[in-house]
């Protein structure tokens, strides 16, 4: 009697075990195969994420190694690399009729700036964005088969490094934070899509901010030629954006 009782016990701990284990590899990867299908359509560009991980019991995980390439008619180079973002969402809203994320922060991303005089890589990409939102194939669906959308609570994206050029006279530059709430709340969800545009129209004015601060610093310590050339740059970028706001 004693030994069905353990081997029930067992049985069960294993079954336990196994699901859990199967869940956290199935929800990852269902994170992993929607960034990668739906996410080059979105910014016509290529787009990879290595992995996902995500708690079949708490909702929370993280994603590693996002890679977003360069719009065409630019360098090969990445666009920019998320290394590390760290997902918590509720775990019930996945059947409902929108997914709500408590938070999405995303630490240390490095982030490239090319410029061409009245254009740059970021702006490019920014246009490929919004010119995507609601074309065909660029939007998940849900069990419904209605566009999939998504609630952010809390958005956080923090030590940012911005490398401004190429070659040996690039120069590395630090971002300053973008906090984000209630992403998608007064809509009741929004898409995919959607998130992306608004987040990366606040990472262009992080990008402004950056090369602005660096360009007083420079005007403060260094010469004429070096200034102007930021000076070049925040103006040109300024230009993408709609230029500097009238008083």
């Amino acid at each position: 009697m004693k030994k069905a009782v353990w081997i029930t016990l067992t049985s069960v701990l294993v079954l336990a075990v196994g699901g859990y284990i199967f869940m956290q590899f199935f929800l990852g990867s269902v994170v992993k195969a929607g960034v990668n299908k739906f996410g080059p359509g979105i910014t016509q560009t290529k787009v990879q994420l290595d992995a996902a991980h995500i708690s079949p019991l708490s909702g929370a995980g993280t994603l590693t190694g996002l890679n977003v390439g360069n719009p065409k008619g630019w360098t090969e180079q990445d666009a920019f690399r998320l290394g590390r973002i760290h997902i918590d969402l509720e775990l019930f809203s996945i059947l409902g009729d929108h997914i709500v994320i408590n938070e999405i922060i995303i630490d240390q991303p490095e982030f490239l700036y090319e410029t061409k005089i009245v254009a740059s890589n970021v702006g490019d990409l920014l246009k490929n964005i919004e010119q995507s939102l609601g074309q065909p194939g660029t939007e998940a669906k849900d069990k419904s088969g209605k566009p999939l959308k998504i609630m952010i609570k809390k958005f956080v994206l923090r030590d940012g490094m911005v490398k401004l050029g190429l070659g040996g006279a690039a120069m590395t530059l630090p971002m300053p934070p973008i906090n984000m709430t209630d992403i998608g709340t007064a809509e009741g969800g929004i898409t995919p899509g959607q998130v992306v545009a608004a987040v990366m129209r606040n990472v262009t004015g992080s990008i402004v901010s950056a090369t602005t601060q660096a360009m007083t610093k420079i005007n403060s310590t260094s010469g004429a030629a070096a200034a102007d050339t930021v000076k070049g740059a925040v103006n040109a970028i300024k230009g993408l954006f709609g230029g500097e706001k009238k008083k």
